[in-house]
């Protein structure tokens, strides 16, 4: 029986969530499976991979071929890393405890290189929040400068016709005055 290293798809539709299964080549991808050896959560940022790595080297080990994606993941994770220091083992090269010490560094490596990226990327969106507050700022800005100038015009407008209102009151007033003066003088 061939075995293949696979993705078994869950989730619904525009969120899928992976199983990481190992199957008869002949399975159909969400069929029947032989072991689950872990979860692939592309939805999150970075993807998330929760793997049984022992369970996954074995398999490796044994001969599972991986699907392409199925490859990349395990690539990632250093099974295939381990796989080949393994092999420097079994020819002498190093011994295991050298084999153990590189993978560890390899891992911590790979480990400081997605926490700097994860702290890139926070940097790069609070700079990119503060850049849209600042223009937010200075939009509101705009927005208070107009509205202060109808403010400005209306009260302006207002007083005219305030001013003009009580121009026409006073020459109203003024205007009976007048006309009861001149008929005394009569």
């Amino acid at each position: 029986m061939a075995a293949k290293i696979r993705l078994q798809r869950h989730g619904h539709k525009a969120y899928a969530f992976y199983s990481i299964v190992i199957a008869d080549t002949r399975a159909p991808r969400d069929g029947k499976f032989i072991e689950k050896i872990g979860t692939y959560n592309p939805n999150t940022n970075p993807a998330t991979v929760d793997l049984n790595f022992e369970r996954a080297l074995y398999w490796v080990n044994v001969g599972a071929q991986p699907t392409d994606t199925a490859r990349n993941i395990l690539s990632r994770e250093g099974v295939y890393m381990m796989k080949h220091l393994q092999g420097g083992v079994k020819k002498g090269a190093f011994d295991e405890a050298a084999a153990q010490a590189k993978f560890d560094a390899w891992k911590q490596a790979k480990e400081s290189a997605l926490k700097s990226i994860s702290v890139k990327d926070e940097q790069a969106k609070r700079e990119l929040g503060k850049a849209k507050l600042e223009a937010e700022k200075k939009v509101n800005e705009a927005i208070a400068e107009k509205v202060a100038a109808k403010k400005a015009e209306a009260k302006a407008a207002a007083e005219a016709a305030a001013a003009e209102e009580a121009a026409q009151e006073k020459a109203a007033q003024e205007a009976p005055a007048a006309e009861a003066e001149a008929p005394a003088e009569a």
